[in-house]
């Protein structure tokens, strides 16, 4: 989940990073105003969660509130990126030297943060790696010890940058990789970040990315959260985001239940090595269990599904009570497909038990002949499932 740059940037400036003075603006009268309080040339950014504004037309400069008057009537009410434009970012126009590439972000290779510099910003970081991948310079961090002092500066020497803008940028990183952990980022990324012709360090533009694991420890923030326009996905998924659960629609007939990511994309695999098409990840492991009869219903109003796989593996997780779940919420919701169980792990006995005495039905040995029953049950009418 996405702030947008201007709630970015002030969480940067409150964390300690410049930025450019600047207001928000959602009606042209207002960015006239804004202008005249800035008294100088301005920037007019368009507030969407979306890159490349400016190729985009979505950074438009004034040089007096009647310019910005006019260019905000402009961007107000456009679309960039495939997101409506509903606020505008009036701001101080930067008087850029060099522009420099910064980011701290998740690493998957390391499992924790990554510090990204480069010398060349303005433009995607994949663009640069294509061009001159050697001039970025990467820090994976030890979560135990941080980003130290001495490891920000010599990210940043022999640059050419010059004494103060080389202190200056390792202290813009610092600060970056603080917030970082503060507010339980997936991405801190400033690009670019200028050096002005007085060699000041400023953040000209703010990413942030905040971790939807970590939201319920940060209530300041989420009213500001704006979801990714390529991540709003279907009114299930989005029904799904708002229940909190993992849930991806997919086009085939077989629906999946399954707890845990690893075993729910063993499932999917399973229905498709058998010549199924599955209709959904939809995953219920940890705490989700408690929203069976929620995710049920996500499963059956997706009107392409014709029958269901249950598949439950425990460990630590207790496959009687994820049963007991999923029961309740099927007899609550009565569907009329068929439904069927594989269950295995801590408290398969009594699960099994459960499914046999509630649902009349007997549990699969096997995923494998669960899914490939399912398969079958899925298949129109005269068609024989691989």
């Amino acid at each position: 989940m996405n702030l947008l740059e201007h709630q970015g940037k002030q969480l940067l400036a409150q964390a300690g990073l410049p930025v450019p003075r600047g207001r928000v603006a959602t009606t042209p009268e207002a960015a006239e105003q804004a202008a005249a309080v800035l008294g100088c040339r301005v920037a007019l950014k368009a507030q969407v969660p979306a890159g490349k504004r400016g190729k985009a037309g979505g950074i438009v400069f004034a040089d007096d509130p009647a310019q910005a008057r006019e260019a905000a009537a402009g961007l107000l009410g456009s679309e960039l990126g495939g997101n409506a434009v509903d606020a505008v970012l009036v701001e101080q126009s930067a008087d850029i030297a060099r522009e420099l590439y910064a980011s701290v972000l998740n690493d998957p290779a390391t499992k924790g943060p990554l510090v990204l510099f480069c010398p060349s910003g303005g433009m995607d970081i994949e663009e640069i790696g294509a061009r001159d991948p050697e001039l970025i310079r990467r820090l994976a961090v030890d979560i135990r010890t941080g980003l130290t002092a001495a490891s920000a500066r010599a990210l940043v020497e022999g640059l050419g940058l010059g004494e103060r803008v080389e202190e200056q940028a390792s202290a813009a990183l610092l600060t970056m990789y603080r917030l970082y952990r503060t507010v339980e980022a997936e991405l801190v990324e400033v690009n670019p970040l200028v050096v002005t012709s007085a060699d000041d360090v400023v953040a000209l533009d703010a990413k942030i990315s905040l971790d939807p694991g970590a939201l319920g420890r940060h209530a300041e923030l989420v009213a500001d959260l704006v979801p990714d326009q390529d991540a709003t996905g279907t009114e299930l998924e989005r029904r799904g985001r708002d229940l909190g659960l993992q849930f991806l629609e997919l086009d085939g007939e077989v629906g999946v239940l399954a707890n845990g990511a690893g075993l729910t994309m063993t499932t999917l695999d399973a229905v498709t090595h058998y010549g199924g098409t599955p209709a959904n990840f939809l995953e219920i492991g940890g705490d989700a269990y408690t929203k069976a009869t929620p995710a049920l219903r996500l499963v059956l109003d997706n009107p392409r599904v014709r029958s269901l796989v249950v598949n439950f593996c425990g460990a630590f997780a207790r496959t009687d009570v994820m049963t007991e779940g999923v029961l309740t919420a099927i007899e609550e919701l009565r569907p009329e497909l068929p439904i069927f169980f594989s269950i295995h792990g801590t408290g398969e006995e009594k699960a099994i038990r459960l499914v046999r005495e509630r649902l009349g039905v007997d549990p699969y040995d096997t995923m494998d002949d669960a899914v490939r029953a399912a398969i079958a049950a899925a298949a129109p009418a005269g068609k024989v499932a691989g």
